[in-house]
């Protein structure tokens, strides 16, 4: 499975990455760092500082605690979030257990769960296109529903149902189609032609 090893070298920075855009909205103190990434203490403290001079992150002295988070002005920040959501939580595994979760076509997660905002009622925060086991869906969403504290919202349909709603221009269907979003599963120009 691809992940963002792949790419950068540092196995220490790849987890502050995930880390801090698995969670935008929030700063970490270096301990906290330190427990989640798993990592020396030492060696998180060097690559925070790195990415401070990159501009990655920002750093913010509260009492005796330095905090730092993902600065959402970095050039590549959304280019990062999209990799990020791949890479961990309920992105991670629906790209690991597509098999499982039947024939996918296409599956995506919205914008507004990828970045963790505030959730709205009308929201659809996952999106599975093809001949989809609904029972294997529902126990991966209801895990990863624990894991946030709120209710993910999932729309599944077949691969007939979606081209038929897309050329009817559906309204729902237009809507999650014009938001932002990640694509898990699936080629992003073929789901929206």
């Amino acid at each position: 499975m691809a992940s963002l090893q792949d790419i950068f070298i540092s196995r220490v920075r790849v987890k502050l990455i995930q880390a801090f855009l698995s969670e935008p909205q929030e700063i970490f103190y270096v301990r906290q760092l330190v427990r989640i990434t798993g990592e020396e203490i030492n060696a998180v403290r060097r690559e925070l500082v790195r990415m401070e001079e990159r501009g990655l992150v920002a750093k913010e002295k509260r009492g005796n605690r330095l905090y730092y988070g993902f600065k959402k002005d970095y050039p590549y920040y959304h280019e990062l979030i999209r990799l990020a959501t791949k890479t961990t939580g309920l992105g991670k595994a629906i790209i690991k257990n597509k098999n499982k979760l039947g024939k996918i076509k296409y599956a995506f997660i919205s914008g507004r769960l990828m970045c963790r905002r505030p959730h709205r009622e009308e929201d659809v925060d996952l999106v599975l296109v093809g001949d989809v086991v609904i029972p294997q869906v529902a126990a991966l969403v209801s895990r990863f529903e624990n894991e946030l504290g709120r209710e993910i919202n999932y729309s599944a349909m077949t691969k007939d149902e979606f081209e038929f709603r897309k050329k009817r221009r559906d309204p729902f269907l237009l809507k999650v189609l014009t938001g932002s979003r990640v694509v898990l599963v699936g080629d992003e120009e073929g789901m929206v032609e």
